[in-house]
């Protein structure tokens, strides 16, 4: 297609030329520094990759397999690649931004020195109050490689089975043994990492008993069940590697028949668990009195403190030796849930409003409490529409767990999904080392600390293609081709986030841009680098146009194609950036 006519009105069109995809003049110049008589070697590429790519492990087969992607087009020479071609290894899937998807970090550490991609609610298809509960999202979820899957364990109508539905909303429920089913068939589809599965128990004994049937039955060996009733530290993932893994806190419903000998049949009222507690509240007008009363203190928040000790022993034999991982809220308030066994590990659920109040005035123990046991961090009850939060406060703080309603969509989910891109994408992202380390004098990282800056990443935007195969020509514009901008950022501690953007390029499904930008950082190791295409329209409503996160920590420098993704994080068939890029470390004057 060499030409394309939009309709301007019913006997008028408008003709424009699809202008050819053409090398930006700093890959012309590379080419002619690392090729002879027009022809890049095998030699020549393989050099290029050392020094301009910074692959100083390339070896000669590596390049060779570069070649390979090219062979099939009519641009490939025998003797070597011609300008065309070595312009298309650049845009190929060979030559990403990120390196190809292998595990590359160290999984021997315990649980929790690990960031886990964590779902919240991941049995909903939609709105937290109306939509229905399905398999359908956490097989998506697991196929996408998230690692913790929730399910809210509810008694059904007759009160002899069990649901997983989202408590005092409309939702529709699914039973729990699809949802378990779903779990054994996908967990492993796209990581061999372990899976947990955390529970949100409303249930009663005789059910608890019913749930433990269901759970051994359909994992068998692949649960894990750990030897002791505690763990005094967490396994690593390598370890557990194709394991089950189930997590909550011990219920405190016990109304059951069964419990009448003991006297307690109908004695005890029935109550919501303390993280159900907190949803409810927040749905049900609390909001305004959080977010004007910053200042509260977050034990305020929970009427119904949990002491696991106690609970435990009432729970049902079978059921309680299903958890691994034990969750929960100490009775008191944050000093007390903040508090370090050295013989025991466990889960702290907080909300993500708790959290912003809590790391106000405890940051430092939060991350001390994150260096051997887990934190999990769920949406407020008000995100009624499954939209997702800030994860950098959780994640600076070492919450392994930031649990995000992958059925939404938006930069927040769009960020997450970036640094889980990172260690070949398994689902498991080893925390940065100043999280995990301990002082001469027990000083642990303090993150409301004024950082210096570290690292500069240096990023040039060439140019894009394809956007004509994957959107119809008149998807963003009735009249002409599209005018597409890029804005390029960082999302990651407050000190390094910002935004920029190039010029837009007018009428043009091959932009070529050429602008370059720079961003210092503080905390290179969680900066995530936000791309995002927009097309340009003169009311000053942009229209999206493909994104992408990648993690700073695993980008390759050098010249690259960058793929573009739906706002839901799919990856387009054919659109994609040229960009460079180079991360430079700040030296001290000293």
């Amino acid at each position: 297609m060499s030409k394309q006519s939009f309709r301007v009105c019913f006997c008028f069109k408008r003709i424009f030329k699809l202008r050819a995809t053409e090398p930006p003049q700093d890959v012309r110049n590379l080419f002619n520094q690392y090729s002879e008589n027009g022809t890049m070697t095998l030699e020549h590429l393989h050099r290029f990759l050392i020094d301009i790519q910074g692959e100083e492990y390339a070896t000669k087969d590596d390049a060779q397999a570069i070649f390979h992607t090219v062979k099939h087009l009519n641009i490939f020479q025998r003797r070597g690649l011609h300008l065309e071609a070595f312009f298309r290894c650049l845009l190929g899937d060979l030559n990403t931004a990120l390196p190809p998807s292998t595990v590359h970090h160290d999984m021997n550490a315990p649980l929790s020195h690990y960031y886990l991609f964590t779902g919240h609610n991941s049995y909903l298809t939609g709105n937290q109050l109306s939509s229905n509960s399905s398999v359908e999202p956490i097989i998506e979820a697991l196929k996408g490689n998230v690692r913790v899957i929730e399910l809210d364990l509810w008694a059904n109508d007759k009160k002899d089975d069990i649901d997983v539905r989202h408590g005092g909303t409309a939702t529709s429920p699914v039973k729990l043994i699809k949802c378990l089913q779903a779990i054994k068939e996908y967990a492993f589809h796209s990581s061999e990492y372990p899976v947990v599965i955390t529970f949100e128990d409303h249930l009663t004994r005789n059910l608890q008993e019913k749930v433990a049937k269901m759970v051994t039955e359909t994992f068998g060996d692949m649960l894990f069940r750990p030897e002791t009733e505690y763990l005094s530290e967490f396994p690593s993932p390598e370890s557990l590697k194709k394991r089950i893994i189930i997590s909550t806190k011990p219920p405190k419903e016990y109304l059951d028949t069964q419990s009448s000998s003991k006297g307690r049949e109908g004695k005890k009222k029935t109550k919501d668990s303390a993280e159900e507690h907190t949803r409810m509240k927040e749905r049900h007008g609390s909001r305004d009195k959080i977010e004007t009363e910053g200042s509260m203190n977050v034990a305020e928040l929970e009427e119904e403190d949990i002491h696991q000790d106690e609970d435990l022993q009432n729970a049902v034999p079978d059921y309680r030796q299903l958890i691994a991982i034990h969750a929960g809220k100490l009775k008191g308030g944050l000093d007390s849930w903040l508090s370090i066994d050295p013989y025991k590990v466990r889960r702290l659920s907080l909300s993500e409003q708790e959290l912003e109040n809590a790391v106000r005035t405890h940051g430092t123990e939060i991350v001390r409490f994150t260096q051997r046991n887990l934190l999990r961090i769920y949406p407020k009850g008000t995100r009624i529409d499954s939209s997702n939060y800030n994860p950098f406060v959780g994640w600076m703080h070492g919450a392994q767990m930031v649990a995000f309603n992958m059925q939404g969509h938006g930069k927040h989910l769009n960020i997450m999904q970036g640094l889980f891109r990172a260690n070949g994408g398994c689902g498991y992202v080893k925390k940065p080392d100043f999280l995990l380390e301990i002082g001469e004098n027990n000083e642990i990282f303090d993150p409301s600390e004024t950082l210096p800056v570290i690292k500069v990443l240096k990023v040039k935007v060439y140019m894009g293609e394809g956007w004509h195969l994957d959107f119809h020509h008149t998807h963003f514009d009735l009249y002409s081709p599209p005018d597409f901008y890029v804005r390029v950022g960082i999302a990651g501690a407050p000190a390094d986030t910002k935004t920029k953007e190039t010029k837009p390029i007018e009428d043009d499904w091959t932009p070529s841009w050429n602008d370059s930008f720079e961003f210092p950082l503080t905390v290179p190791e969680l900066a995530i680098l936000r791309v995002e295409v927009r097309e340009y329209d003169t009311s000053g409503k942009s229209e999206f146009a493909g994104q992408t996160c990648l993690p700073i920590a695993e980008l390759r420098s050098g010249i690259r194609a960058v793929p573009l993704h739906s706002r839901k994080g799919e990856k387009y068939k054919s659109a994609r950036l040229l960009m460079r890029f180079n991360l430079e470390e700040i030296r001290d004057s000293d």
